[in-house]
């Protein structure tokens, strides 16, 4: 150790030492809050004193229904809830009138019979002693019964509140599809896919994360066709996540996806069932959360966020057509505008004589260099797109409209842009809305300023330059392990047939290598009716 370093750890700690002796003398046991966890009455206790530690805990909560009754003269109950997430109807015929008929037929071994809970006509009755699960439970909208005299308790399952009708898929609609989209409601949701799905080696697994929401979150996953290791990572992933509170599925993709400085999306994310049932059908794994229509998937690759599910229903020329038009305006929404930049700023010999006498007399009158030029309209541009969003339905599409054109219009005629870059402005932005992710277009909308900066400074040198940079990024992203590039870099040459073509469904008889021990998806060379016809007919 240097004698430099061993001064400056030694001003380092006396520096500590000092500030250790400014600190004000704290009462430790005084300051730290007061723990109710562990303060259940006893088994002895009455239910008078359980109903008080109820109270005590969920003091303040005016929808919260106490109803006390005797099923016999000899025998108190009670029936803890949360008015609004329970159906009055449903307490009354399914839990009401059983215990009361209950009490009146066996009065001498009430609870005997009550606990031994196949005299209730309700299914899936759970016999709790913990008073935490209970309260959990009345949290989970659940109904709880307490009896007189003993510790045991019974939860019954009706939750019951308004939920959203199942409608089409706003976001991802398609010409030949189904039409379900996903609910804020979790059950109904597997249900969707358990309906698609009728197999055993269908699996969910659920967890709660939130320490004050406890939100549902479900696994979903086809036993044989998804890794192990895979299963095992998303699960070590969402339990590492210690929140107050998650409100919806973009909370989960923050915490588990592998580069959170990225700006491409490591996950996917759909509305749609039948999306979710093939994905998990080529061995991925899908989380469902309660309280949102969005499900997400792990792990994707970029190709996977290009295709959509309109891809699968079309006939596959037609398909494959429809892809390569996504992958050239892709580009297009990502180098347009700089490109223009860079060959009218340093290469203007690129241009035909005709095309560039045009520019040049559209520009003569500019007073900007085509760098702000393309700034201000594209800036302009991601206003409106922003303001469309979050104005009123009615007249969100209208206001747009209008303002695009008049503000295209009265900036062409003031001279403050040129014609050809409102042209240019404009197919960028209608190349952008072609991507089927939205966190993909917006991740190329982010990326093509800071390549605009490079082109205005360094020409089509700056482009390259700043297309290697995102190249070595994609290469080195991963999705849960799975290379972002995927088949392409790794090359999978079998799965090309689905990346940059849509081949037909008799061709692909392999699931995709990310998937487990299952990998075949259909016999080989299953289209073979045609052959077997002809030698019948002979």
């Amino acid at each position: 150790m240097s004698i430099f370093s061993w001064l400056k750890k030694r001003n380092h700690n006396t520096n500590i030492r000092h500030s250790m002796k400014a600190l004000p003398t704290v009462n430790v046991k005084k300051s730290l809050p007061i723990d109710h966890s562990n303060d259940s009455p006893n088994s002895n206790s009455s239910i008078d004193e359980r109903l008080q530690w109820f109270n005590h805990h969920l003091g303040n909560c005016t929808d919260l229904v106490t109803h006390i009754f005797n099923p016999n003269p000899s025998q108190t109950c009670a029936l803890l809830y949360f008015r609004g997430m329970i159906d009055q109807s449903t307490i009354q015929e399914e839990v009401l009138k059983d215990i009361l008929s209950l009490g009146k037929t066996n009065a001498s071994d009430f609870k005997e019979c009550l606990f031994d809970l196949k005299q209730l006509s309700v299914s899936d009755l759970k016999e709790i002693t913990d008073m935490q699960k209970g309260l959990s439970a009345i949290l989970g909208g659940h109904i709880v019964l307490l009896v007189d005299g003993d510790q045991r308790m019974i939860e019954f399952p009706f939750s019951s509140y308004e939920t959203r009708a199942i409608q089409e898929a706003p976001n991802e609609s398609v010409i030949r599809g189904p039409r379900e989209a996903f609910i804020e409601n979790l059950d109904i949701n597997l249900t969707l896919i358990r309906r698609r799905m009728k197999t055993a080696a269908f699996k969910t697994e659920m967890m709660q994360i939130g320490k004050e929401t406890q939100t549902n979150v479900v696994i979903a996953y086809v036993q044989g066709n998804c890794k192990p290791e895979l299963l095992d990572e998303v699960k070590k992933r969402l339990s590492q996540i210690k929140i107050d509170g998650i409100l919806g599925s973009g909370y989960l993709e923050e915490f588990i996806e592998d580069n959170p400085y990225s700006p491409f999306p490591q996950l996917q994310y759909t509305e749609r069932p039948d999306v979710v049932t093939a994905s998990i059908l080529e061995g991925r794994v899908a989380i469902f959360m309660d309280g949102t229509p969005m499900v997400l998937i792990a792990p994707v690759t970029l190709f996977m966020l290009l295709q959509s599910a309109e891809d699968y229903y079309q006939r596959f020329i037609a398909a494959t057509w429809i892809r390569w038009i996504r992958y050239i305006f892709l580009v297009v929404s990502l180098l347009l505008p700089s490109t223009y930049i860079a060959i009218t700023t340093f290469h203007p010999e690129m241009i035909p004589s005709q095309l560039l006498i045009s520019i040049a007399s559209s520009r003569e009158v500019i007073p900007f260099p085509a760098l702000i030029e393309a700034f201000l309209m594209e800036i302009a541009f991601e206003a409106l797109r922003e303001a469309a969003v979050r104005i009123p339905k009615a007249i969100g599409q209208a206001v747009s409209i209008i303002g695009a054109l008049i503000i295209g219009t009265a900036a062409v005629q003031a001279g403050v842009v040129s014609a050809f870059m409102v042209i240019i402005v404009s197919l960028t932005g209608i190349a952008s809305f072609i991507s089927p992710h939205f966190d993909l277009g917006l991740s190329f909308r982010i990326l093509r300023f800071p390549i605009m900066i490079l082109a205005g400074g360094f020409g089509l040198f700056g482009i390259a330059c700043g297309l290697i940079v995102i190249y070595l990024h994609l290469l080195n992203l991963r999705s849960f392990g799975t290379p972002y590039l995927t088949p392409l870099a790794p090359l999978v040459f079998n799965e090309l047939k689905d990346t940059l073509f849509r081949a037909p469904w008799w061709l692909m008889n392999k699931r995709p290598s990310l998937s487990g021990s299952n990998k075949s998806r259909q016999p080989k060379h299953y289209r073979n009716w045609t052959q077997t016809q002809e030698d019948e007919e002979d």
